[in-house]
């Protein structure tokens, strides 16, 4: 797992509140979503090709929570057996705050490959954002230390988003551009994204235009229902 909107600010936020306000400390909650094409930081990972992902998180009125995530993946790690992963599994687990007025959030992703070879990595996310009225602004940073799944390099990528969602409005808009060096990306690469979502009864409608430096732009849909 890259950068997933269950670690940006406003759904956290939303969740630890709720959290609060209930008689038992602990609160959890769950997604389901189809995309297009799995797109991560610029990257196809589904080879254009649709996506099935799940999510579910457990949330301690504390602010610290833990949850699992996956999606369905072309193949990765293929090893000399000819096989590879066809999902990618994420097992993260941090805690979210408010300090002298930021809303903070770090943690760790543990990406794991059934099936693929030498592909399971560490990473750990941290960011700050703040809130202005109908905006947000989150500046954020995942760093991976040296390991084998990524060739024995490590990884930076350094992210920015801004969402925009007043009240009134059908549709709320962000707009994220990010840096990745290492890894992942060892000449450096550039990534935007501009996306649009629309709540529809218990479902989020979304669309994105998503582009990098190294890859052909696409236009992703996506619908999700939570639970």
């Amino acid at each position: 797992m890259r950068l997933t909107p269950l670690l940006l600010a406003f759904p956290f936020a939303a969740m630890v509140t709720a959290a609060s306000a209930q008689e038992s400390p602990w609160t959890w909650s769950g997604q389901a979503t189809v995309v297009s094409d799995y797109r991560d930081r610029g990257y196809t990972l589904s080879d254009e090709k649709p996506a099935l992902q799940g999510e579910l998180t457990l949330i301690h009125q504390s602010g610290f929570y833990g949850g699992v995530w996956a999606s369905t993946i072309d193949d990765y790690g293929i090893g000399p057996d000819g096989d590879g992963a066809r999902v990618e599994v994420t097992l993260y687990a941090g805690w979210y705050g408010v300090v002298s007025g930021w809303d903070v959030d770090i943690g760790v992703w543990d990406n794991r490959y059934p099936d693929g070879t030498d592909v399971d990595y560490v990473e750990f996310p941290v960011q700050i954002g703040r809130s202005i009225g109908p905006a947000a602004w989150t500046l954020g940073v995942i760093y991976a230390p040296s390991q084998t799944g990524l060739g024995d390099e490590d990884n930076t990528y350094l992210w920015t988003r801004v969402d925009y969602a007043p009240t009134t409005w059908p549709v709320s808009l962000s707009a994220t551009l990010g840096h990745e060096d290492g890894g992942f990306a060892p000449d450096g690469k550039i990534d935007w994204k501009l996306a649009a979502e629309r709540a529809i009864g218990p479902g989020t409608l979304g669309l994105a235009w998503v582009d990098s430096d190294t890859e052909d732009s696409a236009v992703v849909l996506s619908l999700g229902v939570g639970f």
